[in-house]
């Protein structure tokens, strides 16, 4: 969907008018920078004033950041901690990414299938890293299914499946945050930029929290399969 006037594509025209034009072209590519810049500004932020006693705001990043490590950890195992670090910046980048779509002016980078398809084969071919690590080359095992006469049959059955975790993360992400911003645009263009907003902006922040948690719990799924033995 086509903004009628996005911040960074003016801020961009300062530079020129071909700097103007591509990032105008590619807003995914800018607004996925900005919001790099801003978990690195804040994390940096957050680690300047972490304390020995806590205040409000550490209090509730801690509970927040520990319960998801627990939770993932739960499922996981606690070999599947080392992977939170990863899981818990993809988590927060999809959140903000998502989050850009309520901000006028700003565009969500997840609503770009580039981005999101870049997201998926990240966690995914990291979940297959962890198997590796875990098993070497008897990770291969996750592929032959339990019936020796039938191992080719389920490598290539598997080898699908585990292509579709990708298509699957990226379309859902994709779809979700591209279908909430048509429906923004439609209302907008119908009822005015006054009246609609409130209620669906209010969606926006429950659609957006849900798709983060999803690509959040989906991965921690998939290192755990890849974590099992095999059977």
């Amino acid at each position: 969907m086509e903004h009628p006037y996005l911040f960074l594509t003016s801020v961009f025209g300062l530079f020129g008018k071909n700097a103007e034009a591509w990032a105008a072209a590619h807003p995914h590519v800018t607004y996925m920078w900005l919001a790099m810049i801003v978990l690195v500004v804040l994390g940096w932020l957050g680690g300047k004033g972490v304390a020995m006693v806590p205040k409000t705001a550490q209090n509730v990043f801690e509970v927040i950041i520990s319960g998801l490590e627990e939770f993932m950890v739960g499922i996981t195992g606690e070999e599947g901690r080392k992977s939170f670090p990863l899981l818990l910046t993809v988590f927060l980048f999809v959140l903000l990414g998502n989050l850009f779509g309520l901000v006028p002016t700003l565009y969500p980078p997840t609503a770009n299938i580039n981005t999101t398809v870049a997201l998926a084969i990240i966690v995914v071919s990291w979940s297959h890293v962890i198997g590796i690590q875990k098993h070497g080359a008897k990770y291969i095992k996750h592929f032959l299914g339990p019936v020796p006469a039938l191992m080719p049959l389920f490598f290539v059955i598997e080898v699908i499946g585990h292509l579709a975790r990708v298509l699957s993360l990226t379309l859902r992400l994709f779809g979700n945050m591209m279908g909430h911003e048509l429906v923004v645009g439609i209302l907008l263009m119908l009822a005015g930029p006054f009246l609609v907003p409130l209620p669906i902006m209010a969606m926006g922040i429950l659609v957006s929290l849900i798709q983060a948690i999803v690509f959040f719990l989906l991965p921690t799924m998939y290192i755990a399969g890849a974590i099992e033995e095999a059977h």
